[in-house]
């Protein structure tokens, strides 16, 4: 029994298409045609009644299977309509009269304007809408999986949300693309009922008078009856199944129910209700005009603005709370001392000499969103980014000092690192940031500017555009994530110059707890404090996780009983770490990279040089510059695949290219090919290789 209704919807299928060949009996028919509409008004409320698509995502299969439904019942109502001298059911008889009350020419005109609202109007909309909404909705997915990407880098969603928004994402554009798709099947559906009621008319009569025998009048009677009435109970259910399509792709910007988008929205526009009232007061005032009835609305509309905006002006109008005596009036003995007064203590001065380790300022404009009292979420966001940051990089992120900068113009904000300033951008708070795709389906209009964090063209948009942007395909972003991504991207970037003595003692002491013999055999013995330091700096500077200390420490103790060179225990560290290094930049079990020729490497390799400070590359500048340029040209090819530049190189050479490529493009990354795990597929996408010229010369 279980297994039976485990199956109950493939087994429905089966029978309704068997509808089309085993006859029905009248009274089931009359049963299955109110099982049809009311199965119909059921979509229709429930389309009404949610507020995104893919709450009801088995909207297009379901379309499928009613409009087979509606077909099976039309051919077995034609069966019975022809074979039984047009009585084809109770439901049928009855929809007929309702709609010819005694006169065929109306009940046939009335029918015919019925179909044509069908076909042309509501069908004919919402095909064109599922075509728009499954465009719109594809083009849109590269930014919108931007967007993700950038929301989990800067720490406002975590890796399970950022993978259940792109699964949303993904249904989305199967949902809308399966919509464009079942929509044809609606306007098949409305042709062929135009169909068969034809057949059901025109058979009727040949039927009625050559086989009946009955005189034309009484077989024209019947037969229209019948066939009016069976097109309608055909085309009600169509017209609502075709209502909820078009009803079902325009919910992907509401926020709630229809019901609740229609009042909520009505309600917040009493002004215009009110103006509505007033000018239909004064049309019933215009002589022969409908007096009555455009005063009875008039003033039903101008009575409820009247009270929504006195409830809105209420609702604006906040008294505010007296402030405290003791607050406007404070005491003398608890004033603060003069600035010359506190600064006479020489011990005071010293205080102007500490250096933030990163540093936010603001113009006016910008308070709001750093306020948390004024409903700002900007410190919230930064303690999730600190977080997500320490479990992706095993580094703690200082605190954040934030405060308005008087010198500042109002819609500006510069980030700083040890009091230095190294980015800055200007934000308009009641905008919105639409990133540009690369191909829009429309224009926008917006002030022009460049996103700061990746430097991507955009417009500064109104609210009200939103919603068109995103349609177009542009990827909006609030002023508050525009920032947010900007300050995370800049401390990612600068990373390395964050971590100090201080914190690297406190790292080591949090690995002590767990390991306290593989810290005790590694410092000081192998590694000092001030070179470990230098080593994990490197590792960040190159995007490099240091969250396994344990697996570092028994890198160093390793390569630390051949050699003293921090550069060389470095490779040897970063070699160690090749599965971390390999999940951070391959995708898919596929590495795109761009490789060094042999020649080139060679060269290079001969190029190092040693003297009393380490080893550095001696490169002659024409060879530098060959390599520049091609690795330019290269870089252009990862651009256009979404993916991070890689150049794979020999661990010999890796961080003498590292230093060189850095100065130019400090968005590549260098690998070595000891750095990638054996069971990742390397693709090389372009080779780096001296030119004729210089190969005669060497």
């Amino acid at each position: 029994m279980r297994r039976i209704l485990n199956n109950a919807i493939s087994l429905m299928v089966v029978v309704i298409v068997l509808f089309l060949v085993i006859p029905l009996p009248a009274p089931v028919l009359d049963v299955l045609i109110v099982v049809n509409i009311s199965l119909s008004i059921m979509i229709l409320m429930i389309t009404m009644n949610i507020s995104e698509a893919l709450e009801f995502s088995i909207f297009p299969s379901l379309l499928l299977i009613t409009t087979l439904f509606r077909l099976g019942l039309n051919v077995s109502s034609t069966r019975l309509i022809l074979s039984e001298q047009g009585q084809a059911g109770v439901v049928i008889q009855s929809f007929g009269q309702l709609i010819t009350q005694g006169n065929i020419v109306i009940g046939v005109l009335i029918f015919l304007i019925i179909v044509l609202v069908q076909f042309i109007v509501i069908t004919k909309g919402a095909e064109r809408v599922s075509e728009v909404a499954a465009r719109f909705t594809l083009d849109a997915m590269p930014g919108k999986q931007m967007a993700i990407d950038a929301d989990l880098s800067s720490g406002i969603i975590d890796e399970k949300e950022a993978r259940m928004r792109r699964y949303k994402i993904q249904k989305e554009a199967d949902f809308y693309g399966a919509m464009d798709g079942a929509t044809k099947i609606v306007k098949g559906d409305a042709v062929m009922s135009l169909i068969i009621t034809v057949i059901n008319f025109v058979a009727g009569l040949i039927i009625g008078i050559v086989q009946g025998g009955g005189d034309l009048a009484t077989v024209l009677n019947v037969y229209s009856i019948a066939t009016i009435g069976d097109g309608l109970v055909s085309q009600l259910p169509a017209l609502m199944i075709s209502t909820a399509t078009g009803m079902i792709v325009t919910r992907s910007v509401s926020d709630g129910s229809l019901n609740k988008d229609v009042i909520g929205q009505f309600k917040a526009q009493p002004r215009a209700i009110l103006s509505t009232g007033v000018v239909l007061i004064l049309l019933g005032l215009v002589p022969g005009a409908p007096t009555i009835p455009l005063i009875l609305v008039g003033a039903g509309l101008s009575a409820g603005g009247y009270v929504g905006t006195q409830r809105m002006s209420q609702a604006a109008a906040q008294p505010e709370l007296p402030p405290e005596e003791s607050a406007a009036a404070p005491l003398p003995e608890a004033q603060a001392p003069s600035e010359a007064d506190f600064y006479k203590d020489i011990n005071n001065v010293y205080s102007l000499l500490s250096v933030e380790p990163i540093e936010m300022e603001f113009g006016y404009s910008l308070i709001p969103l750093v306020d948390e009292s004024s409903g700002g979420k900007l410190i919230s966001r930064i303690v999730i980014f600190r977080r997500q940051y320490a479990q992706d990089m095993g580094f703690v992120i200082p605190s954040i000092r934030l405060h308005d900068g008087a010198a500042l113009g109002t819609n500006q904000y510069v980030i700083r690192i040890r009091g230095e300033e190294v980015a800055s951008g200007e934000i308009l708070v009641d905008y919105y940031l639409a990133l540009e795709p690369a191909n829009p389906a429309g224009e926008i209009d917006g002030i022009e500017t460049v996103e700061p964090a990746y430097g991507i063209p955009s417009r500064w948009i109104l609210p009200e555009n939103k919603e068109m942007a995103e349609i177009y395909g542009y990827t909006v972003i609030s002023p508050l994530t525009v920032m947010l991504t900007h300050l995370s991207e800049t401390i990612k970037k600068h990373a390395y110059e964050l971590l100090n003595r201080t914190e690297t003692v406190q790292l080591v002491e949090n690995l002590k707890k767990t390991e306290p013999d593989l810290v005790a055999d590694a410092i000081p013995n192998v590694v000092t404090y001030a070179n470990l330091e230098k080593i994990l700096r490197s590792l960040l500077k190159e995007g490099v996780p240091i969250k396994d200390l344990s697996a570092i420490l028994e890198a160093i103790i390793d390569a630390g009983s051949t050699t003293r060179d921090i550069d060389l225990i470095t490779e040897q560290v970063r070699a160690s770490l090749s599965r971390t290094i390999t999940r951070k930049f391959c995708e898919n079990g596929q590495l795109r990279v761009v490789t060094l020729d042999a020649e080139l490497e060679a060269k290079i390799l001969s190029s190092l040089t040693k003297n009393e400070h380490g080893v550095y590359l001696a490169l002659s500048p024409e060879i530098m510059q060959q390599v520049i340029a091609q690795l330019g040209d290269l870089r252009k090819k990862f651009n256009e695949l979404s993916q991070t530049p890689i150049l794979l190189t020999s661990q010999v050479i890796r961080i003498y290219v590292s230093r060189m490529i850095t100065q130019f493009y400090p968005d590549v990354y260098v690998l070595s090919f000891n750095e990638i795990t054996s069971d990742v597929q390397i693709q090389a996408i372009g080779n780096i290789r001296l030119q004729a010229q210089e190969q005669q010369r060497a």
